[in-house]
């Protein structure tokens, strides 16, 4: 194990550049939201159908995450970034413009490849430039990103909404984005921070990871120098790599089967596919329309979003800060409790809250504090624990495994939500969120390392000793 490190300056730098890819994930995530209503009235969709303008872009998702990893081996995490910074300028710009429903799906499909690649590259990047005492912290501001990438997108709805009702122009173009079809300002407003995405990721460098196993060692050092403020750290971190590097098969997919690491693969994609079948999703896409069943107006459910958004964002800034002292799995552990209560309550809410004489306010806090759990516990790991999982070799295919099984899961609580909320009823809906919870709780306690505190080579050889 390392010893503690003193974080610099530049690496927070670099950190917070790859995790404005995290805010455009959120934003991009989080903003259909707002406008399912709209587009489901102005288009006259129906229940599979709105659940299909939610998940293509989630479609797009899938297949950017298969991807990303290939890429990111392949070109490098910056060149990876750079190309989703691309696509989500272009998905943004699209959906403001777009002639039809059509179109419209098409561009969504474009922004979520861009949510895949980011949601493997920039926690991949942050971890592979960061020192082992401050890693959880350093990637965990990807995941504070995409939480303030929700609340920007919550509150921008919330605020176009408001224009809208007074907006007027004599621009055919301005009235219909601003006025009359508000969805498209709240899907196109996403362009401004995709092209500075773009722009900021020429100012850092390749990670010095990545650069070693392509043979490029003097590149390497120059930029671990800047990272580590002894030249035996950076020494160590070179050797340290070369060694794992020489240790391992020259077969990315060899490695891939090596019995530990594809334990660790298997490991990897069960807890990031049962993550989406925990419920936070289903809040975060339709949270609005779960408020409507409950008697509020479109206004007013737009605001509580814009609360569950907040406290999604306030409760990661409190994960990021202890996640290296208490661990990933006391998080997990704390949390995830307080998540079954939550929707426990949530489903007695819709069960029996009328004759219970429960208001809208019970069911608010209840959220509240689902949130306040899960922001805290498998939001905020989730990303860490992938980042960290696997050899530097094939990380970022190892990581789009995952990520593949994390995107399909919530594709599905995408489509099926809508579904499930009419068919098995809100009540349904939320108890079966909360028998998911305990397969999770059980395979981090059972199979997961503590991997707090720890290099990455420290991690993967744990991994080849299991196999």
């Amino acid at each position: 194990m390392q010893k503690t490190q003193n974080i610099s300056s530049y690496v927070i730098f670099l950190s917070v550049v790859a995790a404005l890819g995290g805010f455009l994930f959120g934003y991009d995530t989080a903003v259909i939201s707002g406008t399912v209503s709209q587009v489901t009235g102005q288009f006259a969709l129906t229940t599979i159908q709105s659940g299909w303008y939610v998940g293509c872009a989630l479609v797009g998702s899938i297949i950017g995450v298969i991807f990303a990893g290939a890429l990111s081996d392949r070109l490098g995490r910056k060149n990876a970034m750079l190309l989703s910074a691309v696509l989500f300028t272009v998905s943004a710009a699209g959906c403001a413009i777009s002639a039809n429903l059509n179109q419209l799906i098409i561009y969504r499909v474009v922004g979520g490849a861009g949510i895949g690649i980011v949601s493997i590259v920039c926690p991949l990047y942050i971890s592979e430039v960061s020192p082992a005492s401050h890693r959880g912290r350093m990637v965990s501001l990807y995941q504070l990103a995409v939480t303030v990438g929700f609340l920007g997108a919550y509150l921008m709805n919330y605020y176009l909404l408001d224009v809208s009702a007074g907006f007027s122009s004599e621009n055919p173009a301005l009235l219909k984005i601003f006025g009359t079809e508000i969805w498209r300002g709240m899907l196109g407003a996403e362009t401004l921070p995709a092209l500075l995405f773009f722009i900021i990721i020429f100012f850092i460098p390749e990670s010095p990871r990545w650069l070693i196993v392509k043979g490029k060692e003097e590149i390497a050092s120059g930029i671990f120098s800047k990272i580590y403020t002894k030249a035996s750290e950076v020494s160590f971190q070179i050797n340290e790599t070369k060694q794992m590097l020489d240790s391992e098969v020259k077969s990315d997919w060899k490695l891939l089967l090596t019995p530990g690491i594809f334990r660790a693969v298997l490991i990897g994609s069960a807890i990031a596919i049962l993550g989406q079948f925990m419920g936070v999703n289903a809040v975060l896409y339709y949270g609005p329309s779960i408020f409507e069943t409950s008697g509020l107006s479109s206004g007013d459910s737009l605001f509580y979003q814009s609360l569950i958004g907040l406290v999604n964002m306030g409760t990661t800034v409190l994960a990021l800060l202890i996640i290296d002292k208490i661990g990933r799995k006391k998080l997990v552990y704390t949390g995830v409790s307080g998540m079954i209560l939550s929707l426990i309550l949530i489903g007695v809410y819709f069960l029996k809250g009328e004759s219970l004489g429960m208001s809208s306010i019970f069911l608010l806090g209840c959220f509240l504090a689902y949130i306040f759990f899960t922001a805290g516990s498998i939001s905020a790991v989730i990303f860490v624990f992938l980042s960290e999982m696997y050899p530097t070799k094939m990380r970022g295919l190892a990581m789009s495994i995952a990520g593949f099984s994390l995107w399909v899961g919530t594709y599905l609580i995408g489509q099926l939500t809508p579904w499930m909320l009419k068919n098995a009823t809100p009540a349904g809906t939320f108890f079966l969120f909360t028998f998911m919870c305990i397969p999770y709780m059980l395979i981090v306690w059972k199979l997961m390392p503590e991997t707090a505190g720890k290099s990455l080579e420290d991690i993967e050889r744990f991994w080849l000793k299991k196999g």
